[in-house]
């Protein structure tokens, strides 16, 4: 628990962001059905950009917790060094061609025309956020291989809290809109980065100092870290398509459904970014043990971390049980929205239970850098589950059809791991 528990804080100010973010759109007084949907379509679009590019973090901690385990100084100054050129070209990249970008995701997310000018002056403002991101991804996943989770803690909750006072501040005193929620999130997002920098220079000053161009650019290290990346990679882009598809089918029932399924969401992400806390500290642990080559410990650490993820599942599903009425309160007070959602509580309820495993097993794949077995069961969950039971379920359900299809493809991402965990976890 004590790498679980600061991972788990610092997991929980990420929902709990999305959360003011969609309460502030959803009690504006005109349009906030649409001011909603604009911030659902363009998170959707950000979530698809950085959480693909989330090898970032998932290959830097794996990489970086091995070479602790096995005391590799030089592997250690590399994981991060690596990680954030990689950072660096990469949010260089979507800067540059964030006009494609835009005009390629719009055709492809259903919404209003109204929606849509929304969501893409939201896009526009939020991109230049990259840099900051998508290193600040690669600093969470070094953290984290040094077996330290409380700097990632500190960070996370100054990023985030700049970014709720911000979004107070340009909502209500400067009669923003959404284009005030994205301003917000790139001053914060910096603020974060900055922090980070201080971090490495006052406590890991060793592992600070440049490495020569040779050893950063050395092929065999680059071709390991990029064989390793480019299988997270694709887990990643199928797992983001899945969560993208269901925001892009809500928003085919009409902008109340897409706001309600948003919303809700909302808690589908809080659950995810807790159980996510348990899974972090199994890819440092996991990593470590598999630096010491004890295969002992590494059972021991995979045997509590589905313990104790079982028991927050089900202390959430309770909770959700019997107060996810009056969080909606919170989250909006337009009566539409929350007549229509008290149809698909029951959905989210049960989501803790039947998503826990994918997100511990994710957790120790990355540690132990089983990436291709990852991607594997990802494209049958994806390909060979959720799309099949999407199609057959949604003609006749609707969007009942939508939430089972989302439920059986957690689930078989958590049951397909553990069958085939023998083979490529415990070796």
């Amino acid at each position: 628990m004590q790498l679980a528990l600061p991972n788990i804080i610092t997991n929980l100010t990420v929902p709990l962001l999305g959360m003011a973010d969609f309460a502030l759109m959803g009690h504006l007084k005109a349009n906030s059905a649409i001011y909603v949907g604009a911030i659902a379509l363009g998170t959707t679009i950000f979530n698809v950009l950085y959480m693909s590019l989330g090898f970032l973090r998932m290959g830097t901690s794996g990489f970086t917790a091995q070479a602790f385990g096995a005391k590799n100084k030089q592997n250690i100054s590399l994981g991060l060094q690596r990680s954030l050129l990689v950072a660096f070209l990469l949010a260089f990249g979507l800067i540059l061609f964030q006009y494609p970008i835009q005009w390629l995701a719009f055709k492809l997310l259903d919404g209003s025309q109204e929606v849509k000018n929304l969501a893409r002056q939201y896009f526009y403002i939020r991109i230049l956020a990259a840099p900051a991101t998508l290193a600040l991804y690669s600093f969470y996943g070094w953290f984290l291989g040094m077996q330290n989770a409380k700097i990632p803690m500190v960070i996370a909750i100054v990023v985030n809290s700049v970014n709720i006072v911000l979004n107070f501040v340009f909502v209500y005193a400067f009669h923003m809109t959404s284009n005030g929620v994205a301003l917000a999130s790139v001053i914060a997002q910096y603020s974060g980065l900055t922090l980070a920098f201080i971090f490495v220079k006052a406590k890991y000053k060793p592992y600070a100092k440049l490495l020569s161009r040779k050893i950063i650019m050395q092929k065999e290290g680059i071709m390991a870290f990029f064989r390793l990346n480019g299988d997270i990679f694709i887990r990643t882009l199928l797992l983001l398509f899945a969560l993208s598809f269901f925001t892009s089918q809500s928003a085919r029932l009409g902008n109340n459904t897409l706001a309600v399924n948003s919303l809700l969401f909302q808690f589908f992400f809080f659950f995810s970014y807790f159980a996510d806390g348990f899974a972090y500290a199994g890819e440092a642990l996991t990593g470590k043990a598999k630096g010491l080559q004890s295969k002992d410990l590494l059972r021991q650490t995979i045997r509590h971390l589905f313990l104790w993820g079982l028991a927050i599942a089900l202390l959430t599903s309770l909770i959700y049980w019997g107060g996810l009425k009056y969080f909606m309160q919170v989250m909006t007070n337009n009566p539409e929205i929350l007549n229509l959602a008290k149809n698909y509580y029951l959905w989210v309820v049960f989501l803790p239970l039947t998503s826990l495993a994918a997100f511990i097993w994710d957790g120790v794949y990355v540690g132990v850098t089983a990436s291709k077995a990852m991607r594997n069961t990802m494209i049958i969950a994806s390909v060979f589950v959720f799309l099949p039971a999407f199609y057959l379920g949604f003609p006749y359900l609707q969007n009942n059809g939508l939430w089972l299809a989302l439920h059986l493809f957690m689930i078989s991402r958590g049951v397909s791991m553990w069958i085939i965990a023998p083979k490529t976890v415990y070796v």
